[in-house]
C-alpha cells in the first residue's frame, strides 16, 4: 500500500491552488521529502516522528520559501532489493526533492546508484560505513548528492572508542587485555580493523576477536572463548543481531569482565527492563541523551517526548536536523534545486542537537571537540541510564556488573 502524505493546507489553500495560474500552483507545492527507513524497526519509527516533528515545527513558522513542507515514506526494510524499490519510488514516482534516511550499511550502499541516476539530494541519518561517502571522492559529479548528517562514520566511531578505552578501561578499571566481538556487517567490518590498530597503539592487547553471523542465536561458544582468551574487558559491536538474547545469555555466562561497547538495540530506553535488567552494568555508544551537549539537546528531546512517550533513539536527532539542515540550506539559495542546495550544504555549519553539523570534502559529518561525538551510557542499578564519558557530559562513574560486585 503506498503511504500517504500527511494533511499539508487548509482547504482555502488548497482552493487557491486549484484556481490559481499553472506557474502560481507549481511555486506554491510542498517541498517533499522522502524518508527510505526500515519502519517496522524503532530506528525507522524514530525517523519519522523526528521528521514530522521538524516539518510540524517549520510550517507552524510558515514553511520555506512561502512553501509548506510534506513527507512521504517508502519502507527499505533490511534488504537491499527492497531499498532499491524504495529510492526509485520516491524519487520516479513521488518526485520528492530530497531524500532522507538510511539504517542499514549495504542497504544503503545498494541505493547509491539509483539515488546518483535520479540526481536528488541525500541526506543520511542512520548508516555508518565510510564507503558510503567515500564515493563522493571518487567520483563526484555522480555522488556529489549524498551527504551523512548522522552517525559518524564506523572508522571515527572507532577512534572514539579507542579514547574511551584508553582513558577508563585502561586507566581507571586497570584493564588492558580487549576482546571483541561483533556481527559480521558491512559497517563492522570496516570498524574492527581501526579499533584493533587503536588499541593496540595505546598499549592494549587483543586478546580474542571475532565477527559471527548476524542470524546468530546462541551465543554461548563464543563467550566461552572469550572467557578462556583471558580478556579483561569485552567489546561488543551489535547492531543487527539479537541483542536480547545476546545480554541475557551474556549474563547467565558471567563473564569475569565489564563489557560495552555499540549496541544499538540497546539504545532504545526499554531495553534493560525488556531484558529483565540482564543488562545492567552494560556500556553502549549512544549519540543523544537527555543532557545539555548543545542548547537544543533537552528541549529536542523533552519535545520528542511529549509528543510521541518515548525517548528517542539515534536517528530521530539525525532525521530532525536533516530536515533543518536541508530548509535552510533552501531558505539560503532560493531554490530546490540540487547544485545550489549542494554548495550550500557544502558550506553549512549547523548546531544540531547533539553538536555541530559540518561536512567534510567527502560530505561526511566531523567528529572533534564541538561537533556531534558519540557518548558512552551505561544500564545501572534500577535500569537507569548513566553517561560515564566523556568527562565533560558524565552524570555518574562506571560501575561493574553486578556478577562483579565484591
Amino acid at each position: 500500500m503506498r503511504p500517504r502524505i500527511p494533511f499539508l493546507a487548509s482547504a482555502a489553500l488548497m482552493g487557491a491552488l486549484a484556481v490559481g495560474s499553472p506557474a502560481h500552483a507549481a511555486a506554491k507545492k510542498p517541498i517533499l521529502i522522502g524518508l527510505d527507513s526500515p519502519i517496522q524497526l524503532q530506528v525507522g519509527k524514530d525517523t519519522v516522528a523526528a521528521v514530522k516533528m521538524a516539518v510540524d515545527e517549520i510550517n507552524a513558522k510558515g514553511g520555506v520559501l512561502g512553501r509548506k513542507l510534506a513527507y512521504v515514506v517508502a519502507d527499505e526494510g533490511m534488504d537491499p532489493q527492497l531499498g532499491v524499490s524504495a529510492i526509485n519510488k520516491l524519487t520516479s514516482e513521488d518526485h520528492v526533492n530530497v531524500l532522507i534516511g538510511g539504517y542499514d550499511s549495504g542497504v544503503t550502499l545498494a541505493e547509491e546508484p539509483h539515488i546518483a541516476e535520479a540526481k536528488t539530494i541525500y541526506l543520511g541519518i542512520g548508516s555508518a560505513s565510510p564507503n558510503i561517502t567515500a564515493l563522493v571522492g571518487r567520483d563526484y559529479n555522480k555522488y556529489k548528492y549524498i551527504f551523512r548528517v548522522n552517525p559518524l562514520n564506523s572508522a571515527r566511531q572507532a577512534a572514539q572508542i579507542v579514547n574511551f578505552a584508553d582513558n577508563v578501561v585502561k586507566k581507571k578499571l586497570k584493564r588492558n587485555k580487549i576482546a571483541i566481538l561483533g556481527e559480521s556487517a558491512v559497517w563492522v567490518r570496516g570498524l574492527v580493523p581501526v579499533l584493533v590498530k587503536g588499541l593496540e597503539k595505546d598499549g592494549m592487547t587483543v586478546a580474542y576477536n571475532q565477527l559471527f553471523d548476524e542470524t546468530m542465536s546462541d551465543f554461548t561458544p563464543l563467550l566461552a572463548r572469550v572467557k578462556a582468551s583471558g580478556a579483561q574487558f569485552l567489546l561488543t559491536v551489535l547492531s543487527h543481531a539479537n541483542s536480547d538474547v545476546f545480554i541475557k545469555q551474556l549474563y547467565e555466562s558471567r563473564l569475569p569482565m565489564p563489557y560495552g561497547g555499540i549496541d544499538v538495540k540497546s539504545m532504545t530506553p526499554n531495553f534493560c527492563s525488556r531484558v529483565n535488567g540482564d543488562s545492567v552494568g552494560e556500556i553502549t555508544v549512544n549519540f543523544v541523551t537527555r543532557a545539555p551537549i548543545t542548547k537544543k539537546t533537552i528541549p529536542f528531546w523533552d519535545g520528542f517526548v511529549k509528543l510521541y512517550h518515548r525517548a528517542p533513539v539515534y536517528t530521530a536527532p539525525g532525521a530532525y536536523n536533516a530536515v533543518y539542515m536541508y530548509a535552510e540550506a533552501v531558505k539560503k539559495t532560493g531554490t530546490t534545486k540540487a547544485d545550489p542546495v549542494i554548495k550550500a550544504l557544502q558550506k553549512a555549519d549547523y548546531l544540531g542537537v547533539a553538536g555541530r553539523v559540518k561536512f567534510d570534502k567527502l560530505h561526511d559529518d566531523l567528529a572533534g571537540p564541538g561537533y556531534q561525538n558519540v557518548l558512552f551510557v551505561q544500564w545501572q542499578k534500577g535500569c537507569k541510564r548513566v553517561v560515564v564519558w566523556p568527562k565533560e557530559l558524565a552524570t555518574g562513574k562506571v560501575v561493574l556488573p553486578p556478577w562483579l560486585h565484591k
